[in-house]
């Protein structure tokens, strides 16, 4: 029996409408097509004919996503190529990231684009060739938080030396959170321990353990403050790992302001937890045993700096008492009096020889304030002052008057001046006269304000001479004139007063009597 044909025109069935006759240009056609139709003929010989599942390996090449989150890209060997695409809800789930260049293995089915007439392979899973896809992803990722820095050991914090509160990020079942609650149980139950419960394994894990990072980090205060915190797991394959190698758990533990512990499976795992966390546990116990001290070694180590402080302190009071019985035996602080007696006597001399000082210096003013009275007094009493003030009056007067006197007589000569020089000259010489009479006149004013100007400053500096000499001047500083009541007579001296004398004492603004009491009382600071 003949193999039958994959693809026989002849079975197709065409619609009347579409037919062309015989006589038309195709007569010795049985009957004509449109793309569309050989496309879809193309489409249901592909699907009947091809297996619906295909494994194709091949080089990625020409790869895009836009953002409708689809993959498209190509398929090639050394001799041929296939277009791919890989749907959204397919590459999501993808555990690396396709680049050019990349030898893989694609899974899916060859689908006819009609609209185009051409077809592609519909990629349903994706793997690397040689290497799992996980193992790769981890290698991308690690490039990629590398060149950001998220390893670098200087954004790393320092554990604290004695925590009070630690938090575990973990699953509340696991072998983990046993064994790292009886280490710290064992090692410092003095600690305050908080377990945050969260998946380890699975889809919801990455997203839930980055979760409790953050919400830890962001409300540590408000829980009482956490010193430090530890995120892990049991060991386990790579897949039952994953969750501690995804972009999403390593971003929250980098941004974490709490020191982080990463404590995932066993000493041989490494994640990128543990590369981009302060500080990588090689197991859950581990882990305890790095955040937490050995109580019996802190009460040792108490034990020891107690006696290393109470050996200083007691040298330091050896080293004290020394100081003070070197200080006591110091000769002045042996004999207080003594020293006060002689500083005493020191300050008994010093205090003579002021006295003697300010003797002699009140003695000298004295002197100089009776000569200066002496002088005052030979002016007399105010009507001297007053018979000069009345002579200066009428020398000023007198002065006005010649003033006026010869201002009157030069006035006569210019008007006699003027009446001449009318009578006699004519017109320009008139005005030669109104010239010279003017300025005769501006010489004569100016010689008049010259002239009472001087006698105005001679007369104020004699006014001032006379008011620098007044007695009352003097006595607005302070002073006083002691006259005798019935005589009126100055007293200059305690000679010239006797007991039960009847005295005048005039100041700036008037007098007061008094009597003297004790002639002989002793002077001041004698």
């Amino acid at each position: 029996m003949a193999e039958q044909p994959l693809f026989d025109p002849s079975r197709i069935y065409v619609p009347p409408a579409e037919r062309v006759g015989a006589a038309g240009p195709g007569a010795d056609i049985p009957f004509l097509v449109t793309p569309r139709q050989v496309n879809d003929l193309v489409r249901g010989a592909v699907e009947k004919h091809l297996p619906a599942t295909l494994h194709v390996l091949g080089e990625v090449a020409d790869l895009s996503q836009p953002k409708s989150g689809h993959i498209y890209f190509t398929l090639k060997d050394a001799h041929s190529e296939l277009r791919a695409v890989l749907w959204r809800s397919n590459a999501v789930r993808l555990k690396f990231r396709p680049e050019d260049g990349m030898q893989v293995i694609a899974t899916g089915g060859i689908e006819v684009y009609t609209p185009r007439g051409s077809y592609q392979l519909i990629v349903r899973r994706l793997e690397p060739r040689g290497v799992g896809a996980l193992e790769v992803a981890f290698r991308q990722l690690k490039e990629k938080l590398a060149r950001e820095g998220l390893f670098d050991a200087r954004r790393k914090k320092p554990l604290p030396k004695i925590p009070r509160r630690v938090a575990i990020v973990t699953s509340p079942s696991g072998a983990a959170v046993r064994d790292i609650l009886r280490t710290i149980g064992r090692r410092y139950p003095a600690v305050e321990v908080l377990v945050f419960p969260v998946h380890v394994q699975g889809e919801q894990a990455a997203p839930e353990i980055a979760q409790a990072i953050r919400l830890l980090s962001e409300h540590s205060q408000a829980l009482g403050g956490i010193d430090v915190l530890i995120v892990g797991r049991g060991g386990g394959s790579l897949e039952d790992l994953w969750a501690f190698n995804t972009e999403i758990v390593a971003r929250a533990i980098a941004g974490s302001r709490i020191p982080v512990v990463s404590a995932v499976g066993h000493e041989v795992d490494v994640t990128i937890s543990d590369l981009v966390a302060d500080v990588r546990a090689a197991t859950p116990t581990a882990a305890a045993e790095l955040v937490t001290p050995v109580l019996s070694e802190l009460l040792e180590a108490l034990g020891r700096e107690t006696a290393r402080i109470g050996r200083a302190l007691r040298h330091a009071l050896d080293v004290s008492r020394h100081r003070l019985e070197r200080t006591l035996a110091y000769d002045g602080l042996a004999r207080p009096l003594g020293r006060l007696r002689e500083r005493a006597q020191q300050i008994d001399e010093l205090m003579h020889g002021l006295r003697v000082a300010f003797s002699e210096r009140f003695r000298a003013v004295r002197e100089r304030l009776v000569h200066e009275e002496l002088i005052v007094l030979r002016f007399g009493s105010g009507a001297t002052f007053a018979r000069i003030a009345q002579q200066l009056d009428r020398r000023v007067f007198d002065l006005r008057r010649r003033t006026e006197r010869r201002l009157l007589a030069g006035e006569r000569r210019l008007h006699a001046l003027l009446n001449r020089a009318a009578l006699s000259a004519p017109a320009r010489g008139l005005e030669r006269a109104d010239e010279q009479v003017r300025q005769a006149r501006q010489r004569l004013d100016a010689l008049a304000r010259q002239a009472l100007a001087h006698r105005h400053a001679l007369l104020e500096a004699r006014l001032e001479a006379v008011a620098a000499c007044d007695p009352k001047r003097v006595l607005r500083r302070g002073y006083s004139i002691t006259r005798d009541a019935n005589t009126r007579r100055v007293i200059r001296s305690t000679a010239d007063i006797r007991d039960g004398q009847r005295i005048l004492s005039e100041v700036s603004d008037g007098e007061f009597p008094s009597r003297v009491e004790n002639r002989r009382q002793p002077r001041l600071f004698e």
